[in-house]
């Protein structure tokens, strides 16, 4: 090889320190052109976009395919104080649009969860927030005060679950239950607390102002609508458990009303989830109102679909010169 030919080979490794410099600082200047980080109670998220508890395992099932690093937070599947067992199968059934689950919030408990899957999580640069669930306030409680040491970023309380004290009401279809468990919750947490919104209800507004009435850091909404499949060859239900929680797209315009509805009624931030399955659908929920989304469904169909809508936000902010995505929250007109 020419000497002549061997300097213009290493030409790109040698520029002068000054037009190396100038370089990175365009490369600097262009990465921070916008800003995708979001704050719900204090806890900075480097983007909105996190996972909806119950379709990301807590966070190894997806890892293989998916950089847990880029997510705003991971969301885990529902932790118990014992281990549940769930329904009988079958539990889930396809539907125009969606899915029917009746899971039955399966899980291994808290004491296998902070042995297993809490150290998983730190090893990456998301926040982690743990989704809480119980038959009753003290199951709940208990649950709460275990994560109280714990390195978790916040919790967000289930309250869809039936409450086997009250004849099996859900918690989240009476007000009065809502504002109570929310300040259970709040009186043993150390963490920020999400109260998780049931959509079956005749005016989300008014769940949405118990939990804040109760001391709720933000609500996240909208958990699944109770439906139901029936199979006419068999002639018998689908799922074993007759109803299942409807989720996917079909479900989505309900929760982008029920977002904006509850943005109009109160002060705390809101986490939107519901049938989005790309950046259109996350960025609808944050115009109604959400400071970030969560991302359920979708993720049985492509598992990479988070990382996708992370793209697709940034561009978003980019084509439009918005420098800022929290300047979207509620800007719709």
């Amino acid at each position: 090889m020419s000497k002549e030919k061997e300097t213009v080979m290493r030409e790109p490794d040698t520029l002068p320190s000054s037009e190396q410099s100038v370089r990175n600082s365009d490369n600097a200047k262009e990465a921070a052109a916008v800003n995708t980080k979001v704050k719900i109670a204090g806890v900075e998220l480097q983007n909105p976009v996190m996972t909806a508890s119950g379709t990301f395992g807590s966070g190894e099932e997806f890892s293989e395919f998916v950089n847990l690093n880029r997510l705003g937070a991971v969301v885990t599947k529902g932790v118990a104080n014992v281990p549940w067992p769930g329904n009988p199968t079958p539990r889930i059934a396809e539907v125009h649009g969606g899915m029917l689950n009746a899971i039955g919030l399966q899980n291994p408990g808290i004491d296998v969860f902070v042995r297993r899957d809490i150290p998983f999580l730190k090893q990456f640069d998301t926040r982690i927030i743990v989704n809480v669930c119980g038959r009753s306030t003290e199951d709940y409680c208990e649950v709460v005060e275990r994560l109280a040491d714990q390195p978790v970023d916040m919790l967000e309380i289930n309250i869809s679950c039936p409450n086997v004290k009250e004849g099996g009401i859900a918690f989240g279809q009476d007000p009065k239950a809502v504002e109570a468990i929310t300040k259970a919750c709040k009186k043993a947490a150390r963490q920020p607390v999400i109260m998780k919104l049931s959509p079956n209800v005749t005016d989300i507004t008014v769940m949405a102002k118990a939990a804040e009435a109760g001391g709720a850091d933000a609500v996240s909404l909208i958990n699944t609508l109770t439906g139901m499949k029936i199979d006419v060859n068999r002639r018998t239900f689908a799922i074993a458990n007759k109803t299942g929680g409807l989720s996917g797209p079909a479900v989505h315009p309900v929760a982008v009303r029920m977002v904006y509805q509850t943005a109009q009624a109160v002060s705390i931030p809101i986490i939107g989830m519901g049938g989005i399955s790309c950046a259109e659908d996350a960025l609808e929920m944050i115009l109604a109102g959400a400071t970030a989304v969560s991302v359920g469904t979708a993720n049985f169909a492509n598992p990479a679909v988070t990382m996708e809508i992370v793209d697709g936000i940034e561009r978003y902010l980019e084509r439009n010169g918005i420098s800022d995505i929290n300047d979207m929250v509620g800007a719709v007109r």
